[in-house]
């Protein structure tokens, strides 16, 4: 036997690998591509979101002013800008204003959106021209949606005023945008019409999701009209509505632009918001300390909104 042969006798010769130990290897390689996946979008995202989250929380407790961007100094103040706003008589009005204007925009355009979708959801002619056009206020931008508003509700030359006393619904024009008893209502009216095509869309989708055939079992028992409602279409739909209402309420809290073209937080203070007096604070007074704090605070009522849906889907899930 020759030398060069011996190699190839020892390889041949050499036990195979368990195969334990190759599943093992494949499931750690299987492991380590998907953490090599998972990393670009995390690093993204620790960039995107986090670092922003952080600033803007290390801003709070810092003297973060015009000065600061001339002096690079921004001294640590601790608690001071929290108890600063939390303070002015402003923030108690503003926290109220916020409350009634999220509740109120939610719960309109949550019914009135569930209704267009069980409408919609029958079948009949033009329907999917008339769910298109119902997008629209969705699609136009929310300064220029303001601005046509404003104009509607003027108290003078607005075409709402103009129809009401056509129909003699009143007698006099009403100040929408300049009394502080209407103002609140005017800015949740814009903000309901804004907001119906949001509930419309998910609403519906979560319709044409429960089958026909629970309909049609339901109906040999009776079950037709509201009692096919509330024994199938809300049962079935609950995981959609609980979407639709938590983002419904974290985008409600931070509305900013409709506040801001109609009424910029007036009369008198009857408009003003959480996010309205942050946008203030920052780009007006130019105290980037204190709204940063009261945009935290906003942050944290978000937050208490999120874990209460994911509370009571888990319990969902647990039933």
């Amino acid at each position: 036997m020759s030398s060069t042969e011996a190699p190839t006798i020892a390889a041949s010769a050499a036990p195979p690998e368990p195969a334990p130990l190759r599943r093992r290897r494949g499931r750690q390689g299987e492991r380590l591509a998907k953490i090599a996946f998972v990393v670009p979008a995390a690093l993204l995202m620790v960039a995107l979101f986090g670092y922003p989250v952080v600033k803007n929380l290390t801003m709070s407790f810092q003297d973060y002013s015009l000065k600061t961007f001339f002096t690079g100094k921004a001294p640590f103040v601790g608690l001071e800008n929290y108890a600063q706003v939390v303070a002015d008589p402003i923030f108690t009005k503003a926290l109220a204003n916020t409350a009634i204007f999220t509740v109120a925009s939610i719960a309109f355009q949550f019914v009135i959106g569930m209704l267009l979708a069980l409408f919609f959801h029958k079948s009949f002619p033009l329907s999917g021209v008339l769910r298109a056009l119902f997008l629209l206020p969705w699609l136009i931008p929310l300064i220029v949606a303001s601005a046509t508003w404003k104009s509607i509700l003027d108290q003078d030359t607005g075409i709402l005023n103009g129809f009401l006393q056509g129909i003699g619904l009143i007698d006099t024009p009403i100040p929408w945008l300049s009394s502080p008893e209407y103002a609140l209502v005017a800015v949740i009216i814009v903000n309901v019409w804004i907001g119906i095509p949001f509930n419309l869309t998910l609403l519906y989708s979560g319709l044409q999701d429960i089958p026909e055939e629970l309909y049609e079992a339901g109906a040999l028992d009776g079950a037709t009209g509201w009692r096919a409602f509330w024994h199938i279409t809300w049962p079935n739909l609950r995981a959609v509505v609980g979407v639709v209402l938590m983002l419904g309420i974290i985008y409600t809290l931070k509305v900013l632009d409709i506040i801001l073209g109609l009424t910029g937080g007036g009369p008198a203070n009857a408009t003003q918001t959480i996010a309205l007096q942050s946008y203030q604070r920052s780009f007006v007074e130019f105290k980037f300390g204190q709204g940063a704090a009261l945009s935290n605070i906003l942050i944290v009522l978000s937050l208490v909104f999120a874990v209460i849906y994911l509370r009571s889907t888990r319990r969902q899930i647990d039933e």
